[in-house]
């Protein structure tokens, strides 16, 4: 099978000399994609490391959370839970921002959120119980591990969608692009060297015509002065 080349090639030796420069660059580049996509992948699995930690904590979390809400529907009254809830002041403040892993934009966040005490909560002692007090604690204690859940996840999101990018990359130059750069470098080479020895053929025969009609104009030179 004939080797990959780049069409509209001219086998020239300025072709050649830049195409020499390119090969350097591409394979330069191939090595660099190569170090960012083992960094990449070091860190995607750092904090996948993390998020079985994480997800378990939010999972416990939100089981307990769920169990003290059901207790405290049992003790109050579905309706009175949800007139509760309703009377419920926002409790949590979220500052997002990002940070940079091997060029890509993650995403961290900032959770402030204060302990609260009932009369914080917005709802009145009169008609609630312990056990909305305890449902309530758990379901702040929630918000902070599914925050951080999301944060990490969408972080591994990324992180494989920038890995998967820089593999197909790196695999482009690896298999396609500097093979192709390579084998159109000896078929530059091999069609000069070709040039050169046809060049070379060519002015020898020359050489040859030439020297055949120095001999043959020299003979008649000769037979004339030989006749006078």
């Amino acid at each position: 099978m004939a080797q990959d080349i780049i069409d509209g090639i001219n086998p020239t030796r300025m072709e050649l000399l830049s195409l020499k420069n390119r090969t350097k660059l591409a394979v330069k580049g191939h090595g660099l994609l190569k170090e960012k996509r083992d960094a990449l992948i070091k860190e995607f699995f750092d904090i996948l490391d993390r998020v079985k930690g994480i997800r378990e904590n939010a999972e416990l979390s939100l089981k307990e959370a769920n169990e003290a809400l059901v207790e405290a529907q049992i003790a109050m009254g579905d309706l009175a839970v949800r007139k509760a809830a309703l009377s419920v002041k926002e409790s949590i403040d979220v500052e997002i921002t990002s940070r940079s892993v091997m060029g890509v934009a993650v995403p961290v966040t900032n959770v402030k959120m204060e302990e609260r005490s009932i009369i914080d909560r917005g709802y009145g002692f009169a008609d609630t119980t312990i056990q909305l007090d305890e449902a309530a604690k758990k379901f702040e204690e929630s918000l902070k591990y599914l925050i951080e859940l999301g944060e990490v996840e969408k972080t591994i999101f990324l992180l494989a969608e920038e890995i998967e990018s820089t593999k197909r990359r790196v695999n482009a130059l690896e298999h396609i692009m500097i093979p192709r750069f390579q084998n159109t470098e000896k078929y530059i080479d091999m069609r000069l060297q070709e040039m050169e020895r046809e060049n070379f053929v060519r002015l020898k025969m020359i050489r040859s015509t030439m020297e055949k009609n120095e001999k043959a104009a020299a003979a008649a030179e000769a037979a004339k002065n030989a006749e006078a």
